[in-house]
């Protein structure tokens, strides 16, 4: 048994396609059966919600009068990356706020930052544009400082360079003392433990080897009609797998863009991480397509089917070691409390699995309404890519 993109579309076109979640899919097989499932289920939906780095927005201003170069420019005094053509910005999601103290009175607050304006963006609000310029004769003017909101711009497209980790760390701390990090902060002794990932929905989980999502995939970001653009930077596919395919550590991500004006501020919220920066936490939705048996079971993994790593972030994750301390599953992650070193430790998760489920039942909706077709990838993403580190170098002589 086998269908196509097009036939699968043409099913969706006409509001005859039969749509599940990840989470629906697990039971509708065990009831039915692989053979029986794949012939009967079209779509499976996947998704995931929480913070992602490596995001942020190309805007464009439009030229005022007269117009202006900028070559130095914030956003409610966040910098902004100005390297392109006259009037386009870069803001990166982990940028902070001009004159923000950081870690100078350790550990910083980290109150606002580019993660904060996105959001504020997407919801609307007015924000300041102050930018300079060194001036030319073509572009005279030297200073602007205007108000605007997402309206008052040409485009504002999110371009996100890595999203969507396959997999990721436990994170935990077993030194004496207090540890602020991307992961939140971790207790002394091992006394907790934080994950960030929706297990079982999360999109390249249920796709382990890259069959259906790649280049050109269509993704449901944020509430826009998005697509994967490329792998992520430090995609890296060639890692330990458990007998299922479901790889153990991070191993693969996805590249992401979309049109921010189109996105519900829900699912884009600036994030704070004391001791460490900002960021942005971000709700991601992928269809998978059920073009035969073998990627229906793929969409049938467990939160109980999938290990992760736990990494102590006190030592071995900055000194970059190499080493683990065991592994657990999504599912004794989830139920709050693993047995550690002997004894009992809280977890916590940084991602949120009913805003994921929430993001996978709006995507199954705007599919089975025929307002969401697939599409097949350009290419399929890197399957034995490995990560290369930074080596410090002297300059040669």
């Amino acid at each position: 048994m086998s269908k196509t993109y097009c036939e699968i579309n043409e099913k969706i076109a006409a509001g005859k396609a039969v749509v599940l979640t990840a989470d629906e899919i697990i039971d509708y097989v065990d009831k039915n059966g692989l053979e029986k499932a794949a012939k009967e289920v079209d779509v499976v939906t996947t998704a995931t919600f929480g913070p992602m780095c490596s995001s942020g927005v190309f805007l464009n201003f439009g030229h005022s009068a007269p117009k202006i170069r900028i070559t130095e420019a914030w956003i409610n005094d966040v910098p902004v990356y100005s390297g392109v053509a006259a009037v386009d910005v870069f803001l990166g999601a982990t940028q902070l706020r001009q004159n923000d103290p950081a870690n100078m009175y350790f550990p910083g607050e980290f109150r606002y930052g580019g993660g904060h304006v996105i959001e504020e963006l997407v919801a609307g609000k007015k924000l300041q544009l102050f930018a300079l310029s060194y001036a030319t004769q073509d572009y005279p003017a030297r200073e602007l400082r205007t108000m605007f909101d997402i309206n008052d711009l040409n485009e504002a497209i999110m371009t996100n360079p890595r999203n969507c980790y396959q997999n990721y760390n436990v994170a935990v701390n077993t030194s004496d003392k207090r540890v602020y990090t991307y992961m939140g902060i971790l207790e002394p002794n091992g006394k907790n433990m934080t994950y960030s990932s929706a297990g079982q929905l999360s999109p390249l989980l249920n796709d382990p080897f890259y069959k259906t999502i790649g280049p050109g995939t269509s993704v449901w970001l944020a509430g826009s009609r998005g697509m994967v653009f490329s792998e992520g930077t430090q995609h890296s596919s060639n890692v330990l797998r458990s007998e299922n395919g479901v790889p153990e550590e991070g191993a693969g991500t996805l590249a992401l863009t979309g049109n921010l004006k189109e996105m519900n501020p829900e699912f884009v919220r600036g994030a704070t991480f004391k001791g460490y920066g900002v960021s942005l936490a971000l709700g991601v939705g992928i269809p998978i397509p059920v073009l035969n048996e073998e990627i229906l079971k793929f969409t049938t993994v467990r939160d109980r089917d999938i290990k992760a790593h736990v990494t102590d972030y006190s030592t071995d994750y900055p000194q970059k070691t190499g080493k683990t301390l065991g592994s657990y599953t999504y599912e004794q992650l989830r139920s709050g409390e693993v047995v550690f070193n002997g004894r009992k430790t809280k977890v916590s998760a940084l991602s949120s699995y009913n805003k994921a489920l929430k993001i996978a039942e709006i995507l199954k909706a705007e599919i089975r309404d025929g307002k969401f077709l697939l599409s097949e990838p350009a290419r399929q993403l890197p399957l034995h890519r490995s990560m290369k580190s930074l080596n410090i170098k002297k300059e040669e002589s």
